[in-house]
């Protein structure tokens, strides 16, 4: 039986990951909207050609239906649906077993029951800023619990010394990170990715452009807007980007320190995750660079996501490897 959870903990670990990747891409493709409804597609829980025909019967001319949009759409509501049941299981599973980490699973399910809220209210509200950038940080929370998860079932490492600074260097290291995802889906969510072309400049060859600071974070705009494309204008947008520019260089100055505390003063399991870690954070920032100076290609901005997703991944590996005694 524990051997069953273990690999149902690691199935739904790795829909996870997929359900993450596939919500940037469907994000950063623009077909949040493809289905303007929940949690069907114009009434349907199939995209098909009939679906087509319903969506011009109900087609209020504001959006004109896309079928590639609308298939994205629902792809990463069915997967996140079959997520949802596994964590179901798995929250059932350990109250049946008694387990340890009982409390975690359900914590863990409430979560995805929020992350569901949060996909709903996305559609509803039309793509507001402050739901899609929770949106994705609670994704990525799901996956780095399912990810705890089975860290706690695996056997510690034979030998394994532990560095108490190391341990609590890793989880300051994920605070900022999470806030520097939580950035990102703002960056994204406003459309800001572009507002700085250049690299290491701005725009124009200027560092720090005009900017407008109080309107790029304005958390809420009331009334039924339509998000997709954006709302701010050029200053805002900037303000925004260049927030993300800052953060990302704290959060490189941080994990950077992390992973070299790690390489001379932890254990062995410890300093073989720091040396995977520096090679994440490089490509990372390469991903960042790259986005702005190719003008954000598709494959390149949802690496940039899932390279993002694989950094929070080593930080709590290096963190379970850093405790005392590897616990």
């Amino acid at each position: 039986m524990r051997t069953g959870f273990l690999n149902l903990s690691g199935l739904s670990f790795l829909l996870a990951f997929c359900v993450v990747i596939l919500g940037a891409y469907v994000r950063l493709s623009n077909a949040g909207l493809g289905c303007p409804d929940w949690p069907g597609c114009y009434g349907d829980l199939f995209v098909t050609e009939e679906t087509r025909v319903t969506a011009a019967q109900r087609a209020s001319g504001a959006r004109a239906f896309d079928m590639d949009k609308a298939v994205k759409e629902m792809i990463h509501r069915y997967a996140a649906g079959i997520l949802g049941i596994l964590v179901l299981l798995m929250a059932t599973l350990s109250w049946r077993m008694r387990r340890d980490d009982r409390i975690l699973c359900s914590i863990l399910l409430g979560l995805v029951a929020l992350q569901a809220l949060l996909g709903m209210w996305t559609v509803t509200e039309l793509l507001k800023p402050i739901i899609v950038a929770a949106h994705l940080l609670g994704g990525m929370l799901v996956l780095g619990m399912l990810y705890w998860v089975i860290l706690r079932q695996l056997p510690r490492v034979a030998g394994n010394r532990g560095h108490a600074q190391t341990a609590r260097l890793a989880l300051v290291a994920l605070a900022v990170l999470a806030a520097q995802m939580f950035s990102g889906g703002w960056t994204s969510a406003n459309y800001a990715a572009l507002a700085c072309p250049e690299f290491p400049t701005c725009r124009d060859g200027l560092y720090w452009p005009e900017t407008d600071f109080r309107e790029a974070f304005t958390v809420w705009h009331g009334g039924r807007i339509d998000y997709e494309g954006g709302i701010l204008d050029a200053p805002a947008r900037t303000a925004i980007h260049l927030t993300h520019r800052l953060g990302a260089a704290l959060t490189f100055l941080v994990v950077l320190t992390v992973a070299l505390c790690a390489l001379f003063r932890a254990g062995r399991p410890a300093r073989l995750m720091a040396a995977f870690m520096l090679f994440v954070l490089s490509l990372q920032v390469t991903l960042g660079v790259a986005n702005v100076l190719l003008r954000l290609p598709l494959p390149v901005a949802v690496a940039h996501n899932s390279v993002a997703a694989l950094l929070m991944l080593s930080l709590l590996s290096l963190y379970r490897h850093a405790r005392a005694g590897g616990d």
